[in-house]
């Protein structure tokens, strides 16, 4: 390695990608491209990057695996940035066996927390948890080491396990430091922010009650029964029954909630879930099987009995009922919660992160940039979406697929 690729390294390191760039910025040679690459990724020019750093890993000789390996790794790391979440993970997954094999663990480290990233960003917990399990930030790097808490704690807010998320947080504000790296120094006070920003809505008679995240964790570890349209399920003393793709039978539990202690009309009731105005017997007839449904799902919280003019929510061992709601209304919550993230997303990503058809996030993303909520940049495939941030509130419990609570 010659003097100006290894200056230029350890100015990439410490954060500095305009001076990385200015050692190596007219040489066309494997390693300095892949620098090159690395910097423009720094200073936002994505596209620019990952042109660069797959001519670098083209231009390294088959003896040189290892120099790809790292190429690879780095560009997953540009198309997680720009929100490229369909490409396959078994390029990223042959990379990381190569430098495992080689003993690279700097880099070996790096590869598992893009992954975990991945994860994350796609709601799926359990791989992100198993994938933060085989990282060890103990004698990492103070930049990789404050990555590395980051997602930890990002992993544990999901899960509103929050003691654990203020520990990582409390480490990668620490780590951060070391490194004197202000992205990352931003993103952690970001972070902590959140644990400070109302999180949802506890809906109470005559109006609603903001809640942090540790506050609603707390709620949904009482003996209470939660009706939680956040994630779309109730909770009881720790006890969790989804109804997330059962959206009926939630709008259903809903209202029943609402108008607990009392009874609901089955005329509201059709009215609100059916989206009717003109109810007949065969939305009645519709109401008895969905009603049924319900009580079946809800049997160990709560039973629903039927009066003379509708249905009432009875929970089970004398319990109150309460109602959780997002900070913001609307269907399209989750989506905003995602764009809010200041990246620009593809339709095709957010259909992954959000487990829907990509032609129903168009539609979506159609109403919104009609509201004005959000805006689109490119034609075509390259076409990216972004939304402003969300201020004034946390959108934790609005990103999909959070862990159930057991």
């Amino acid at each position: 390695m010659d003097s100006l690729i290894a200056a230029s390294a350890r100015a990439l390191a410490a954060g500095d990608a305009l001076g990385a760039l200015k050692r190596v910025a007219l040489r066309d040679d494997p390693p300095a491209l892949a620098l090159r690459g690395i910097a423009m990724a720094q200073l936002g020019e994505h596209p620019r990057a990952r042109e660069l750093l797959r001519r670098a890993a083209r231009g390294f000789g088959a003896h040189e695996e290892v120099a790809r390996a790292r190429c690879v790794v780095a560009e997953a790391e540009v198309a997680l940035a720009v929100r490229d979440l369909g490409s396959s993970p078994r390029v990223l997954a042959a990379a990381l066996a190569t430098l495992e094999a080689h003993a690279d663990h700097a880099n070996v480290l790096q590869a598992r927390l893009i992954a975990a990233r991945r994860f994350l960003l796609l709601g799926r917990l359990d791989d992100a948890e198993a994938a933060l399990a085989q990282i060890d930030a103990r004698g990492l790097p103070p930049s990789l080491a404050a990555v590395a808490e980051l997602s930890a704690a990002e992993l544990a807010l999901r899960s509103l396990r929050i003691t654990p998320a203020r520990a990582a947080l409390a480490h990668a504000h620490a780590a951060a430091e070391r490194a004197q790296v202000p992205a990352l120094l931003a993103e952690v006070a970001e972070a902590r922010a959140a644990l400070d920003r109302p999180a949802a809505r506890r809906l109470v008679a005559g109006g609603e009650q903001m809640l942090r995240l540790d506050e609603v964790a707390t709620l949904l570890a009482s003996d209470a029964l939660v009706v939680d349209a956040c994630r779309r399920g109730l909770s009881a003393g720790g006890a969790w029954r989804t109804l997330a793709r059962r959206p009926m039978l939630f709008s259903l539990a809903r209202l029943l909630a609402e108008g607990w202690p009392g009874d609901v009309s089955r005329e509201t009731l059709i009215e609100s879930a059916f989206r009717t105005r003109r109810p007949d017997e065969t939305h009645r007839a519709r109401l008895r099987v969905e009603i049924g449904r319900l009580r079946a799902l809800v049997r160990p919280l709560a039973t629903i009995e039927a009066t003379e003019r509708g249905f009432v929510l009875k929970p089970l061992g004398e319990r109150d009922v309460t109602v959780l709601v997002p900070p913001i209304d609307g269907d399209q919550a989750s989506l905003l919660a995602l764009l809010s993230d200041g990246a620009a997303w593809s339709t095709s990503a957010l259909a992954l992160a959000l487990g829907a058809s990509q032609r129903t996030v168009q539609r979506a993303l159609a109403e919104l940039e009609a509201e004005g909520r959000v805006r689109a940049i490119g034609q075509a495939r390259a076409r990216r979406w972004l939304a402003p941030p969300l201020s004034g509130f946390t959108t934790i419990l609005l990103l999909p697929a959070a862990l159930p609570i057991e």
